[in-house]
């Protein structure tokens, strides 16, 4: 009887200790020491664990995205809008080197023709259409026009005078009652008309020509003197005589035996 009871006996021994056992490791869950699996666990322990490892992406505020484009590199463009060039406001600003102080009064109205020959010279190689892709010759061919209407006014004193005043919203080149009422200038002009006619020969013209080239000169330090202290009365009516001198000169150029000379005011 007592040899029966005895593996029942031991039997519930082994029994308790199991229970005990298994209440230390229910206890150790709950220590902060803890290292299972559950306290490794993230509060959101539903989630995926590949999203979980990824990195959180920086959240692109509204500023940030205004400012992100004009921070990357523009991609090149073959557009119209992109590829325009400042157009110049004047026929001076065509020509930088020569004219820095641009027209008078800033700028003096007598200028270096050669020195500005060569900058035209520089310019219409660069502004050429043939130097420029297909779909953009129109505009090469605008430029180049403007660049020679630029140099063939500022080249020339009579036209130079005139746009000076025209940017000052004086037209005196289509202005017909633009005429000098000095009796002696008239009365000069029609001695001077009438030597061109009766000259026999070139060589007769030489000692005029001469006379009429000092009085053009005149009038181009006249009207130096005149846009430099801005005085606009003064230098329209510089203007009418210096155009004089010029058809002068014209008619003096063109002179053949017999020609009636029309002189213009």
């Amino acid at each position: 009887m007592r040899s029966a009871l005895l593996p029942s006996r031991r039997a519930s021994h082994l029994c308790d200790a199991c229970k005990q056992q298994h209440r230390n490791l229910a206890i150790s869950s709950l220590s902060p020491l803890s290292t299972t699996p559950r306290q490794l666990a993230s509060p959101s322990s539903n989630t995926p664990r590949t999203l979980q490892s990824l990195p959180a992406l920086p959240r692109i505020t509204q500023s940030q995205d205004r400012i992100r484009p004009q921070t990357q590199a523009r991609p090149f463009s073959s557009s119209v809008e992109d590829l325009r060039p400042r157009v110049p406001s004047t026929h001076y600003e065509f020509f930088p080197q020569t004219l820095p102080d641009g027209p008078p009064p800033n700028g003096n109205f007598v200028i270096d023709v050669r020195a500005l020959r060569r900058e035209f010279l520089k310019l219409q190689g660069t502004a050429h259409p043939d130097m420029h892709p297909q779909h953009l010759k129109g505009r090469a061919e605008a430029t180049s026009a403007r660049i020679n209407e630029a140099f063939k006014t500022l080249e020339s004193p009579l036209l130079r005078a005139q746009y000076i005043l025209s940017l000052r919203g004086i037209d005196v080149a289509n202005d017909e009652t633009a005429k000098v009422e000095d009796p002696e200038l008239l009365m000069e002009v029609l001695e001077t008309r009438e030597t061109i006619e009766e000259a026999q020969k070139e060589e007769d013209l030489e000692e005029l020509k001469v006379t009429n080239e000092e009085r053009a000169r005149d009038s181009e330090a006249t009207l130096e003197q005149a846009f430099r202290e801005d005085d606009v009365e003064a230098a329209k009516a510089e203007v009418v005589r210096l155009r004089y001198w010029i058809n002068i000169r014209e008619s003096i150029h063109n002179w053949e035996k017999g020609k009636p000379v029309v002189l213009e005011h």
